[in-house]
């Protein structure tokens, strides 16, 4: 049998990763690509066999202390082989020593288990059609209005680590839209509407509470009105879970997240939508 062969990715690659993700139903942002490439241009892992891609994975740097695994697809006919688990092994040698993040599938937690992950909470992906509800609550405003600076900081605040080449390409999403709400100068919540291969994923939403999380999604769902629409919610945040189910949502999905090396603490009950899968 001939050898598995792992590899970093080209960005032109990484396309194809996408196009598998595609594939296996994950239904992936049109622009994410570009997005997740910002953070780690060497963080995106293929396993090919004679030249054919068989698995592939990433594993994104965010800095010396913060990762995120992802993207991990082995071809059907491929799997049982350990060829996964020689391109996890290559990813974790990347991450190093430091924490690492993951949403594992239910069937595959387990395994993420034996090799040091640990679950912290369950993630819910909701599912419904946006609707449209007039007029916007008037401290929202589009995300280019603001300072990216404070921007940066305020998502900080939610996130184990500074992500700045990735936001900037993660709120420039001209199918769909980015919002904040601002109150006498001050960021109190923010989220992006981005277009995917069927219908729009609003990811992240950060709001300080579930009123601000609420107007963010109706100026969302406006948007999107007649169009599917997915929210991806941190099951602790009850608030969040009983926004998305009285707005008629249900759920499609769903993953563990996972740490190797902990719990990072972030504020839950602040995080109504998660960014993706697959960056974290």
């Amino acid at each position: 049998m001939s050898e598995l062969i792992i590899s970093r990715m080209s960005r032109q690659e990484l396309d194809g990763a996408v196009e598998r993700a595609a594939i296996e139903g994950w239904n992936p942002g049109l622009r994410d690509a570009d997005a997740f490439y910002a953070v780690d241009s060497q963080g995106f892992f293929s396993g090919k066999i004679d030249g054919v891609t068989v698995g592939q994975g990433s594993a994104l740097v965010y800095d010396d202390a913060f990762a995120f695994c992802g993207f991990f697809i082995v071809e059907e006919k491929q799997r049982g082989k350990g060829h996964g688990m020689a391109i996890t092994r290559a990813r974790l040698e990347y991450v190093g020593n430091r924490n690492a993040g993951i949403d594992g599938v239910v069937a595959m937690v387990d395994k993420y288990k034996n090799i040091g992950y640990r679950t912290v909470h369950r993630n819910v992906r909701y599912g419904g059609t946006g609707k449209a509800f007039g007029r916007a609550d008037p401290h929202i405003v589009p995300i280019d209005q603001l300072d990216f600076g404070e921007l940066s900081a305020y998502d900080r605040r939610h996130f184990p680590a500074r992500r700045d080449s990735f936001l900037r390409l993660w709120i420039d999403q001209p199918e769909g839209a980015s919002l904040a709400y601002v109150v006498n100068g001050e960021i109190k919540g923010y989220g992006v509407l981005r277009a995917c291969r069927a219908g729009f994923k609003i990811g992240p939403l950060f709001a300080e509470n579930r009123n601000i999380a609420d107007a963010l999604y109706q100026a969302f769902s406006t948007r999107a009105e007649g169009a599917d629409i997915f929210l991806d919610t941190p099951e602790p945040n009850r608030e969040a879970v009983a926004l998305a189910e009285s707005y008629g949502m249900k759920p499609v999905f769903e993953t563990s997240r996972m740490y190797l090396k902990g719990d990072p603490g972030l504020p839950l009950a602040n995080i109504f939508g998660i960014t993706s899968f697959e960056a974290g």
